[in-house]
């Protein structure tokens, strides 16, 4: 079992989940079409996230899948102004920003987050470098080597687990040695980035493995395509029990953080699982 996460002000004990809610400031995101992108939006579904029982809220400025272009001006548009804003309306909540570019990462540092979660898997060397100058949290993450927003055809791994452990770990450990505080750092297989159904699967019936290296691991199943895929093709908005029994296997096996569209239903589940573990 991973030991004591500290990100902020927060301390979350071995075994503690935190449930870390998605609020997307894009106009094109897969899962709410934009509902959240204008900022008073956002600002709501941050309140609804709280009061859902979250303890995180990451947010995001560009769509994960490809898309219209967005350089790093427009997303620190998107994103700085509302980590203020959350970090004022509500000073107990932690504040991650899903960004892979250290520009942008220095923007919102200085605006208050408190992690920067790297969904790209380290392609700009210089975001863990942030983290370590603001003492911020970081994930890290395996994306399958891609570059962000792609869809690589046919990716192959001779064993996608221990591609993803040494992927993670290595990153975990060049940030150690930039100066990330080792207990601000998870990894985070992210399922779907550079993975088929198959290899997220994969990753889920052995997470285990990961837990194993002691790190505390994050996951972010929900409403992903792997879920709908393996339910027969269930579209986004039929995916919500895929997605709680997903991260049930997940908590059992040892995950420390889930990344969710809705904080309130991933509360309940959790709770019930920590009482049966």
């Amino acid at each position: 079992m991973a030991g004591t996460l500290r990100l902020g002000e927060r301390t979350f004990a071995p075994g503690e989940f935190a449930i870390m809610a998605v609020v997307n400031r894009t106009p094109d995101s897969f899962y709410d079409k934009g509902r959240t992108y204008g900022f008073a939006a956002a600002l709501d579904a941050v309140d609804q996230a709280v009061a859902g029982g979250a303890d995180i809220v990451d947010i995001g400025g560009v769509k994960a899948g490809p898309g219209d272009d967005v350089d790093a001006a427009e997303e620190i548009r998107r994103v700085a102004d509302l980590v203020e804003a959350v970090r004022e309306r509500h000073p107990g909540l932690l504040i991650s920003v899903d960004t892979w570019r250290a520009e942008v990462g220095e923007v919102v540092a200085r605006a208050g987050a408190h992690l920067l979660n790297d969904t790209w898997g380290g392609v700009d060397p210089g975001l863990a470098e942030v983290a370590a100058r603001h003492g911020t949290g970081l994930v890290c993450a395996h994306a399958g080597r891609v570059e962000p927003r792609t869809r690589p055809h046919r990716i192959a791994y001779a064993d996608v687990v221990d591609d993803v452990i040494g992927y993670t770990v290595g990153l975990a450990e060049r940030a150690v040695a930039a100066g990330v505080a080792r207990d601000a750092i998870l990894i985070d297989p992210a399922h779907d980035f550079g993975k088929n159904t198959f290899h997220s699967l994969e990753v889920s019936r052995r997470l285990d493995e990961m837990v194993a290296t002691r790190l505390p691991v994050l996951v972010a199943v929900s409403n992903k395509d792997f879920v709908g895929e393996t339910l027969g093709g269930l579209p986004v908005d039929r995916r919500h029990a895929g997605t709680i029994a997903t991260l049930a296997v997940s908590a059992l096996q040892g995950a420390r953080v889930f990344r969710v569209h809705d904080a309130a239903s991933a509360r309940s589940a959790l709770a019930e699982i920590a009482r049966l573990a």
